[in-house]
């Protein structure tokens, strides 16, 4: 999937058909009724609603290139869709504009911003996961939105999925998501230089742990359901 993060254009490197080994059977399906709140942003799950725009974005060319992404059909995209929703060891949130989501005039699609994702990826170290984040907005950039949302999704791997780690691999053309993802404590560990790829790491300590948690204490966690069925019914 094409993710990245930071606050210039937003995105680090990724591959799209990425396969993840099988680890917490049920956990990473948790967010599956989940919404998280925080300023700017909200994260809601992944449907079939969000794949059009979604579609649309990966259309970009820009997007393609600093993801290793091929361009997909619509009904391949809700293919992979169906796939996210169902796969145990994907953890995956949309990124709405707060703002808008809330007055409740308009439609998830309408307030898309980016998508933010986590990765089981290693099977030795089942606390350890990928983090990446993608804001596909162009004027969603460099105004905190990126950085809100990786916040929020750490804090939930730290929370509900008992996450000790975390790894972020970014483009080296990048610079803007190395220097957001540095300024979250990461650490850069590796560069490989065959994938043109930084790897930055955040163990997280109980002092991590705990500026975290600081960070992300105005997070409020509620129900995907709950929260669409009035708008819904208001709309019908």
């Amino acid at each position: 999937a094409p993710w990245g993060a930071g606050p210039s254009c937003g995105l680090a490197g990724a591959t799209r058909w990425g396969v993840c080994l099988s680890l917490h059977a049920e956990a990473m399906k948790i967010n599956q009724n989940t919404v998280l709140q925080g300023k700017r942003v909200t994260l809601v799950p992944y449907t079939s609603e969000h794949v059009p725009r979604y579609h649309e974005w990966m259309q970009s060319e820009e997007l393609q290139r600093l993801t290793a992404s091929e361009p997909l059909s619509l009904e391949q995209e809700y293919e992979m869709q169906r796939s996210w929703r169902d796969d145990a060891d994907k953890c995956t949130f949309i990124v709405l504009d707060r703002e808008r989501w809330c007055r409740r005039e308009r439609m998830d699609e309408e307030c898309m911003v980016g998508d933010v994702n986590l990765f089981l990826t290693n099977p030795e170290e089942p606390t350890s996961g990928e983090i990446e984040i993608m804001i596909a907005e162009p004027s969603y950039r460099g105004r905190g939105f990126g950085k809100e949302a990786t916040l929020m999704m750490m804090s939930y791997g730290v929370r509900n999925l008992g996450l000790t780690k975390f790894e972020a691999k970014i483009g080296q053309e990048n610079e803007a998501s190395i220097c957001m993802f540095k300024k979250l404590h990461f650490k850069e560990v590796a560069v490989n230089s065959v994938f043109q790829e930084v790897t930055l790491r955040l163990d997280v300590s109980d002092q991590e742990r705990q500026w975290l948690l600081e960070q992300t204490n105005h997070m409020e966690e509620k129900s995907y359901i709950d929260l669409k069925l009035p708008a819904e019914v208001l709309e019908t």
